[in-house]
């Protein structure tokens, strides 16, 4: 199987208001460097008008939600229509901190998806189990069972990023095997819905990755690339972890 891309999917969660999204933005023009990695920012629903391009060449730009509705009265809710128009190239669907603190369900989250793909965004689909579950030796049958959930009517235009919860801003990372007895798991289900194509989708590790163990994670057979939490926020560290991947 050929490696598909790698991709770093930068996640800054409730950080930085625009102003401080463009000064992030061209202080990672200063000292980037294309590599074989794809790098995405996903910024804030405030901070996405301009970003792209602010950002340099070859860097793309998420959103870390987006409204299961098309439009109307929804109070609050961001449409994908209205992140196509500002250049978005994905969306982050179901993270774990939107199930936990608003509820949503694989059926909600697999729904997003769907819209997301209607309006040609990338969502980035978001499984992974908490610390009781990991602890009962139940963490694979868990996660499988709330990605099929989550992938209900999806097309393959998708990335997969598991998260598991207990690793996530803790400073606890799983490690390179954990992450890829996940990661092969999810492939191997993949195959279901999409057969063959299940080797060209991206799957992703999240949960405290920074530069020191990137790298690491990124290599094993199965893992694609990261969504990155912390390490996100200092150019320093995102510059660091795209040259560990080199």
């Amino acid at each position: 199987m050929t490696k598909p891309r790698t991709l770093l999917a930068l996640n800054w969660k409730m950080n930085k208001a625009p102003t401080e999204a463009r000064a992030w933005a061209r202080e990672l023009a200063q000292g980037y460097e294309r590599a074989p990695v794809e790098l995405a920012v996903m910024a804030p629903f405030t901070a996405l008008y301009g970003l792209k391009e602010t950002l340099p060449g070859g860097v793309d730009v998420g959103a870390q939600d987006v409204s299961a509705h098309e439009s109307g009265a929804y109070t609050g809710e961001i449409s994908a229509a209205m992140l196509r128009d500002v250049h978005v190239t994905y969306a982050v669907v179901g993270h774990s901190e939107r199930r936990e603190y608003h509820g949503e369900t694989d059926a909600v989250v697999a729904a997003k998806a769907r819209r997301a793909q209607a309006h040609g965004l990338t969502p980035i689909v978001c499984v992974g189990e908490g610390l009781d579950v990991r602890e009962r030796g139940e963490h694979v049958a868990y996660t499988l069972a709330q990605l099929r959930g989550s992938l209900e009517g999806v097309a393959e235009n998708v990335v997969i990023a598991y998260e598991p919860v207990w690793a996530i801003g803790t400073g606890k990372t799983a490690t390179a095997d954990d992450a890829e007895e996940l990661a092969a798991a999810i492939r191997e289900a993949l195959r279901e819905p999409y057969g063959a194509l299940a080797d060209s989708i991206r799957v992703l590790y999240g949960g405290s990755v920074k530069p020191d163990n990137i790298a690491s994670i990124c290599a094993q057979p199965n893992v694609n690339g990261a969504l990155v939490g912390g390490a996100s926020l200092k150019v320093a560290d995102v510059l660091a972890m795209n040259a560990a991947l080199k």
